[in-house]
């Protein structure tokens, strides 16, 4: 069975998430990479404001490929979720709820989720043309001149994902490796 949650995350929805929950989100969700996510703690080291209000929102580590002719976006599939561990827990500081990638979280990562109530979703990789189906609507927010790596905000309706990591301190890999490891 799969959750239906609206995005932006709302501590109660948050709250009713757990490790190895499916769901499909609806709303609004922003995307950054490794470029992206070094600029904005940046700005917020020099005292800043973002390109966007964090709170409550939902971050996609991902880079699209080029749309083809009327369609929204190309492929959408997730990146690597390690490489913004460096920044993940300064934007859970300053209100974000939710991130989306793909693979695991290093340990400050996952305290920071449980410390500021908020949630890590898997996307599955390599499925990207089938997640592009999800996306709406798609605009440039900030850093255009990155590229694939700029800041996107996007409307998704039945976006698939897999709670990975809950505020409560669950965790869906450590839970499998337990589960079926020998």
């Amino acid at each position: 069975m799969q959750k239906k949650v609206t995005l932006p995350l709302t501590d109660e929805a948050i709250r009713d998430l757990k490790a190895g929950d499916n769901v499909l989100l609806t709303g609004v969700m922003y995307v950054g990479r490794d470029a992206a996510h070094k600029r904005m703690v940046e700005a917020l080291d020099q005292g800043q404001d973002l390109p966007f209000d964090v709170r409550g929102q939902t971050i996609y580590f991902m880079g699209p490929s080029p749309a083809k002719p009327g369609q929204v976006i190309g492929a959408a599939g997730p990146t690597t979720s390690g490489r913004m561990d460096a920044y993940s827990p300064r934007l859970l500081t300053e209100g974000l709820k939710g991130m989306i990638g793909k693979g695991s979280r290093s340990q400050e990562v996952k305290e920071a989720i449980k410390k500021h109530k908020a949630v890590y979703f898997a996307a599955i990789g390599g499925a990207g043309a089938l997640i592009a189906r999800a996306i709406k609507k798609s605009d440039t927010v900030a850093y255009e001149e990155l590229g694939a790596e700029a800041v996107l905000r996007l409307e998704v309706e039945n976006f698939p994902a897999t709670v990975v990591n809950d505020a409560h301190g669950g965790d869906l890999y450590q839970e499998g490796k337990a589960k079926y490891g020998r």
